[in-house]
């Protein structure tokens, strides 16, 4: 059974739609990549999956029960959010940002465990964040301070990570790390989904992808078939150069088609054969 699970979201932003009967699935145990252009609603969904938002139609399950029907404390034990971005002007040290990843865990009026700590140290590590602990987030670079935000997803220990571009902006070897991390925690039992523009990345490092383009699902399943040149060109109006290196895949973008990339209100057959469809409130504007 999916861990968490989405059917049909549709939402809109005022008169703009930005989902249309959009769903997806994770399983423990998996990673998996959401990609697609830019504005084509990548973000919305991450954050109807975090329950972030409250979408116009369609439901988000957690292990077979809706995500709006359950206890904030048990749905923020279960369920880790990584925001894009990460632009702060707080002077609180790192150390006490990534212990906030343990608030779910704790009772009222009680303070970190020995488990607490673990768990904070092990995050810490896991991002290459050890030396920056007492340093104040405000006078961390991007780079930095984008590891030291996923740590305090990572402390959570939730059941499913939802990290929205965790590897933007990371130089390559940080990159990989995070993408192993990821997949680490994953091996651990947790269902991660990642939003990534990095095709060679998603193609490594994802067991399944989700193409989104125009608000709704354009391909779902294992990186080769997500990845073709027909959907590639589709969604982003491109063609790429792809091989194999050490055993694993990778994939250049190489230049622009003269294939229109599907808008937003395009509607996608659904009998196309490279298709497989998956069959608090807030209306602020969505990042992508």
């Amino acid at each position: 059974m999916s861990i968490i699970e989405a059917q049909g979201i549709t939402h809109s932003f005022g008169k703009r739609p930005v989902l249309n009967g959009a769903a997806m699935s994770v399983e423990a145990g998996e990673v998996v990549g959401l990609i697609g252009p830019n504005g084509a609603g990548k973000t919305t969904l991450l954050r109807a999956l975090a329950g972030l938002i409250t979408p116009d139609e369609g439901i988000v399950s957690l292990e077979g029960r809706p995500l709006a029907t359950m206890a904030h404390d048990v749905r923020a034990r279960a369920v880790a959010y990584l925001a894009q971005g990460g632009e702060s002007n707080w002077a609180v040290s790192v150390e006490t940002l990534v212990g906030l990843g343990r608030l779910p865990h704790m009772g009222p009026w009680r303070g970190m465990s020995g488990s607490d700590r673990a768990a904070v140290t092990q995050a810490l590590a896991d991002c290459d964040a050890e030396s920056l602990t007492s340093r104040p987030l405000n006078r961390l670079s991007g780079g930095e301070r984008a590891r030291v935000l996923l740590a305090r997803a990572l402390a959570q220990e939730p059941k499913v990570l939802l990290a929205d571009e965790p590897v933007a902006g990371l130089d390559p070897a940080h990159a990989l790390d995070v993408m192993a991390v990821l997949r680490a925690r994953a091996c651990n039992g947790a269902g991660i989904v990642v939003v990534i523009h990095d095709l060679t990345l998603a193609a490594r490092h994802c067991d399944r992808l989700v193409l989104i383009t125009g608000g709704r699902v354009l391909a779902a399943g294992v990186p080769d078939a997500v990845l073709s040149d027909a959907n590639l060109a589709s969604a982003y109006g491109i063609r790429a150069h792809r091989g194999m290196a050490d055993g694993q895949p990778y994939v250049v973008p190489m230049a622009r088609t003269d294939v229109v990339p599907m808008a937003r209100t395009d509607v996608v057959p659904a009998a196309r054969a490279d298709i497989t469809p998956m069959a608090h409130t807030s209306k602020e504007r969505p990042d992508e």
